[in-house]
């Protein structure tokens, strides 16, 4: 019994110790728990942050092993500038498609141009006077008449010409200089060499090895002489030590952190940094920052006293003036310093991290919660969070902060928020008067942040306030066009309509005589962005009021005397209100063509004259097909100008001459077009894209107007027109290749299909895709419009085979292979029956592809089944076409949606001309096998398959089983 006892203990003891044994051999990680040898585990790690941007990785550590180390931090400092540099600071590569989708941002001036970016360099003027109210507007008596800007705008004028003749006359003499300096060079070089020109020979010896210099080589100073002057010192050479100040070594700024009372605050002393920079280098000294004021460290920055001044003054002949009534202290914090701030008030703090752009549901008094406050908005709405009770305040600083909530409330509130903040708005906008409403929501709009839809919120704002304040916005109409023109030339086509019916409301609010005053400082001013944008504004006040009352005006402006800047922005003006009225001007035609007329041929400046030529360009186009007899009068001009004029010039006077000839008769169109001819045969060699482009609409005007006899075309435009512009230049440029596809059909419809036709072949086989697509394009838009009739055999085969070359050659997405596609079933398409003899090919092509290893190849090819069907079933070729549709039924298990789709739509139209009876393979086999397809999620597929099962349920239900 014992015995068992003992036997049972030792196995027990024997089991517990083998449990041990394996617990102890369990493995974990070292690194986190360590090892237990009381070792330290972060041994080779740095326990602080660097102060300095420089980092060495220790040797222990970088042996072993512990910091993975690609490059060093020079290298990757290097590569990341010279990124930013290349993006222009911008490092995000999708905010150009972020913008389109409108996910990302939407700042205003982050996709403005150049020139459109100059709307930041004007500013808001004074608040004008109401001539037309009997007395003073907006201000007291405050504000700019109309003669005193008249005669600021003078002075800006004689400004610009001052230095623009500054600008050239520099500019002269700089090239003046050059060519004296390369005559005085090339008369050096054709003097005659002498004797003693040759250089010196050297002997090979004397050469063989430099000599090493010593310093003992150089000659010994004279003791005994004069000591020499003392050399010129720069202003870049070392520090002067201030020895009556400090005589301890020069210290360098990177040094530990200086003591407190080497010197005085006010007198820092020259060999030192000031130690108001330490702020960001290095920990301020105990008490440092209490010495470290503002004031202390420089007493010019504090203010003068009365003492001071009486002493500084004489007291005689000056006295004390008291601030005016209506003076109110700067309470914007972004104009509120007006000295350098120093940088001891950094210091006092250290490094602090910017806070985020934009505070979510940020909490303000009086306004309640908003979505998002921005950094930006504190430029602007930063007073209201001053905690100040309006019963403190005054009535007009009352009205302002209640138009501020009302405005912060539309920026950056709710939609709720907003749409209730807008009625407030515009209800009580004669009780808080235009001052209060115009002085805070204009400077809103000026804002280099702001974003789209603010300023789409802040403009709805102004215009229900335009709405209610009526004549009294009459001070602020130049106030409120400067905010607006800038929206007359955005690219947002949105934006230009929201510009426009601001501005029309504005001129229906304050009328013409006010429009008037306001934009006639504006017309002749010496910037061209301003003049650009006032003769829109002009134009948007002619629609708006009518034409008839702004056109003594433009007569005014047209004929101007005294400055061109006003001719061209009347002429601007003619053409802005032809674009806008559109077919309106035929009333009043001719007294617009009479106020451009003029400057055709008469003025003196090149700018008025194609400035008046793009009008009359404009006002044809406008009046289309009629008004011929208001251009009686500049025909002669337009026809010499065309001759006269080169470059911009002869671009708008080429313009001009395209839209006048599709007005008149038969005999006449057909004398001016081939006057016109030779003019724009010579350009079509011309380099610049907008003068090639702008003579393709000129032919393709003159070319269709019925007086234009064809043979004079085939003969003396057909030929240079292909070679100038059916070139694989224009056919990279998407916007030259619809104009020469225009031009191309055109032309076509004049002399006939097959001689175009016969003349596309040789591009349909080049090697560019674009210029064999641009082809293609041609080629369908001609047969489609004139058919193959005229297209003799010859030209069918060699035609049929470019075609086939160019399908077959088309191996990249997009919008040509889409234009190749669909050009190649209009040929076979227009052909009928003629293309019986090219299907055997066409289908042989077809099946190979279907087996090609690209889904692209395979979707082109199902693509074009569906476009050739109709015309394989008028050339009887149903076999042919059941033989497709087998090749299409077995490839129903292809794992590409897209190209499921076109196989789906192949069988569709299949389907569709052979009949449900006669179908292969039969529709019985065909359901079963599209019923699994439902269950796809593509959208193009499901409407597809939808489709083709509508179709078999409608024709063929008797094919169906019951199952």
């Amino acid at each position: 019994m014992t015995d068992n006892l003992k036997a049972q203990l030792e196995a027990e003891r024997r089991k517990r110790k083998e449990l041990s044994d394996a617990a102890t051999a369990i493995k974990f990680d070292t690194e986190i728990y360590g090892t237990g040898n009381d070792e330290d585990k972060f041994a080779g790690y740095d326990t602080s942050i660097a102060t300095t941007s420089e980092y060495k990785v220790p040797a222990s550590a970088a042996a072993g092993g512990r910091f993975g180390i690609t490059a060093p931090r020079e290298l990757i400092d290097e590569l990341s500038s010279a990124e930013a540099q290349n993006n222009n600071g911008d490092d995000d590569p999708f905010k150009d498609i972020q913008r389109e989708r409108g996910t990302g941002n939407r700042v205003i001036a982050d996709r403005e141009s150049d020139y459109q970016k100059q709307r930041h360099d004007r500013q808001l003027s004074a608040d004008r006077i109401d001539a037309f109210s009997g007395k003073d507007g907006g201000g007291g008596g405050e504000g700019l008449t109309y003669s005193e800007a008249m005669r600021k705008n003078q002075l800006d004028r004689e400004k610009a010409d001052l230095l623009a003749k500054i600008s050239k006359k520099m500019a002269q003499d700089k090239s003046a200089s050059a060519a004296e300096q390369q005559q005085q060079q090339q008369q050096i070089q054709q003097r005659p060499k002498r004797q003693w020109d040759v250089e010196t020979p050297v002997h090979p010896t004397m050469a063989a090895a430099p000599i090493k210099r010593n310093r003992w080589d150089q000659t010994p100073a004279d003791v005994g002489a004069a000591p020499a002057a003392t050399p010129r010192r720069n202003r870049w050479d070392e520090t002067p030590k201030a020895e009556a100040i400090s005589a301890t070594p020069r210290r360098s700024r990177w040094d530990e952190t200086p003591k407190v009372g080497v010197t005085s605050a006010g007198n820092m002393g020259f060999g030192a940094t000031p130690a108001g920079n330490i702020g960001f280098g290095a920990t301020p000294a105990p008490g440092m920052a209490a010495q470290l004021q503002p004031d202390a460290m420089d007493a010019r920055n504090a203010f003068q006293t009365d003492a001071e001044l009486d002493a500084l003054l004489p007291k005689d002949g000056y006295a004390i003036m008291e601030p005016p009534q209506t003076y109110m202290p700067i309470r914007t914090p972004a104009r509120k310093l007006m000295a350098t701030p120093a940088a001891a008030a950094a210091a006092q703090h250290g490094f602090l991290i910017p806070e985020e752009s934009r505070h979510a549901h940020a909490e303000i008094a009086s306004v309640g919660a908003l979505p998002f406050f921005k950094q930006e908005d504190m430029a602007f709405f930063g007073r209201l969070l001053d905690g100040q009770r309006d019963d403190d305040m005054g009535a007009e600083e009352r009205r302002e902060r209640q138009v501020l909530r009302l405005l912060l409330k539309i920026k950056n509130g709710t939609a709720a928020e907003r749409k209730t903040a807008m009625r407030q708005l515009g209800e009580r906008a004669r009780a808080l008067g235009a001052a209060a409403v115009f002085g805070q929501t204009l400077p809103l709009l000026m804002a280099a942040g702001l974003e789209e839809q603010e300023r789409h919120v802040l403009a709805k704002a102004v215009d229900r306030a335009l709405l209610r304040l009526g004549d009294q916005a009459r001070p602020f109409a130049h106030k409120i066009l400067v905010v607006v023109e800038p929206m007359l030339i955005d690219a947002d086509r949105f934006a230009r309509a929201e510009g426009c019916a601001l501005i029309s409301n504005l001129a229906k609010a304050v009328g013409l005589a006010t429009m008037v005053a306001t934009l006639r400082p504006d017309i002749d001013h010496a910037d061209e962005y301003v003049r650009n944008t006032t003769a829109r504004a002009l134009a948007v006040v002619a629609s708006a009021l009518g034409v008839p009352v702004l056109l003594p005006f433009l007569r005014a402006v047209c004929a101007s005397k005294k400055s061109w800047q006003a001719r061209q922005t009347g002429a601007r003006a003619v053409r802005q209100t032809a674009v806008l009225v559109r077919s309106g001007v035929l009333p009043h035609l001719r007294g617009l063509v009479a106020c451009v007329g003029a400057a055709l041929l008469d003025d003196e400046h090149a700018a008025v004259r194609t400035a008046a030529a793009l009008a009359l360009a404009a006002l044809a186009e406008a009046a289309a097909p009629y008004g011929i007899e208001a251009f009686d009068g500049v025909l002669r001009p337009l026809w010499l100008g065309m001759r006269r004029h080169r470059g911009k010039g002869l671009a708008a006077f080429v313009k001009a001459v395209g839209f006048v000839v599709p007005l008149m008769e038969p005999e006449h169109a057909s004398h001016y077009a081939r006057e016109a001819m030779p003019v724009l045969v010579r350009e079509f060699q011309a380099p610049d894209d907008q003068m090639r482009a702008i003579v393709l609409r000129a032919v393709a005007q003159c070319v269709a107007t019925p007086g234009v006899p064809a043979p004079f075309v085939a003969t003396d435009v057909v030929p240079e027109f292909f070679r100038g512009f059916w070139v694989r230049r224009a056919a990279l440029d998407r916007r030259q290749r619809h104009a020469v596809v225009d031009a191309t059909a055109e032309l076509a419809a004049k002399v006939g299909g097959a001689a175009i036709v016969a003349r596309l072949v040789l591009p349909l086989k080049d090697d560019a895709p674009a210029l064999r697509a641009m082809a293609m394009d041609a080629v369908a838009r001609i047969v489609r419009a004139l058919g193959a009739m005229d297209i003799d055999g010859r030209a069918e085969e060699l035609l049929m085979d470019a075609a086939l070359y160019a399908f077959q050659e088309q191996q990249e997405p997009g919008a040509d292979a889409r234009a190749v596609l669909d050009g190649f079933g209009a040929v076979v398409a227009a052909l009928g029956t003629r293309a019986k003899p090219y299907l055997q090919q066409i289908a042989s092509a077809l099946l190979w592809r279907l087996n090609n290893q690209s889904p692209l190849v395979r979707q082109q090819a199902a693509d074009l089944v569906a476009l050739i069907a109709p015309a394989m079933r008028c050339c009887g070729e149903d076999e042919l076409m059941a033989r497709i549709a087998v090749m299409l039924y077995e490839y129903l298990g292809e794992e590409y949606p897209e190209v499921l789709a076109s196989i789906l739509a192949g069988l569709k139209a299949i389907v569709d001309v052979i009949g449900m009876p006669d179908m292969q393979p039969p529709i019985a086999d065909l359901l079963p096998r599209l019923t699994p397809i439902l269950k796809n999620r593509h959208e193009r597929v499901q409407e597809t398959c939808i489709d083709l099962i509508g179709r078999i349920a409608d024709r063929a239900a008797e094919h169906v089983s019951a199952r």
